[in-house]
């Protein structure tokens, strides 16, 4: 069942999930993966001895972003279908706001996935594509939403990047990767954070939203915008290896 919290909440709720995490480790580093280290929101990892790694598409934007960042022991930019992930290397792997933009993501996910040690922590948040926000991101022309970027976003914000949204980057895609993988979704969470609401021309942004909503008779919801889900990699031997 989704449960709707505030972006803040949602953020106290994955730092405390790793710092969980942290604890069950008795006194060993947290290492840690975030894929999408582009986007700028780091975890709180403060009072941990940490390892974090960093990985990320190779466009002009996110390599400016993912330099600017001070809390990335290091961190690679390029193709994610072929970026090193050592197997079984992290304790949690933090995929933030990536899944709807990159093709193929159903694959660069299981690879990610190789890197995670069993017991660990999959981080997950992405823009829904079944939401009203979601079908406005994907159906507006690339060079149209690069025009209007900074006149709806705030600035500093991030972008624009792709707007793919593969079938995966929705909450019912998440879900039934989850299933034939043997993950278990431990809390699924839903919140509103579409840049463009809180913009300069937010006012309009929401009306484009609702407009959606009530055209699609309900299914496509403007009050909600993001997925965020806590998956755990069973440690059972006899579980499916991924």
């Amino acid at each position: 069942m989704s449960e709707v919290r505030s972006v803040v909440d949602r953020d106290d709720l994955l730092s405390q999930r790793v710092r969980d995490q942290w604890s069950g480790l008795l006194g060993r580093r947290l290492d840690v993966l975030i894929a999408g280290c582009g986007w700028p929101e780091p975890l709180d990892l403060a009072q941990m001895e940490t390892r974090v790694i960093g990985i990320d598409e190779d466009l002009p934007v996110l390599r400016t972003s993912t330099s600017a960042r001070k809390d990335l022991d290091s961190w690679t930019l390029g193709d994610l279908r072929s970026v090193p992930v050592p197997p079984r290397a992290f304790d949690v792997v933090y995929v933030s706001f990536l899944l709807e933009r990159i093709e193929h993501a159903e694959l660069v996910l299981d690879r990610l996935l190789t890197g995670l040690r069993p017991g660990g922590l999959l981080l997950v948040r992405m823009r829904d594509r079944a939401s009203a926000y979601g079908v406005c991101d994907r159906r507006t022309p690339a060079a149209l939403r690069r025009l209007l970027w900074r006149r709806f976003t705030p600035p500093g914000t991030v972008g624009p990047l792709p707007a793919v949204y593969e079938p995966i980057a929705s909450r019912e895609g998440m879900h039934s990767f989850c299933l034939v993988r043997g993950l278990m979704v431990t809390e699924d969470i839903s919140a509103r954070s579409g840049p463009a609401l809180d913009g300069p021309l937010g006012k309009l942004a929401r009306a484009a939203c609702s407009a959606v909503e009530t055209l699609s008779r309900g299914r496509r919801p403007a009050s909600r915008d993001e997925v965020t889900m806590v998956i755990r990699k069973p440690q059972s031997h006899f579980a499916r290896l991924v």
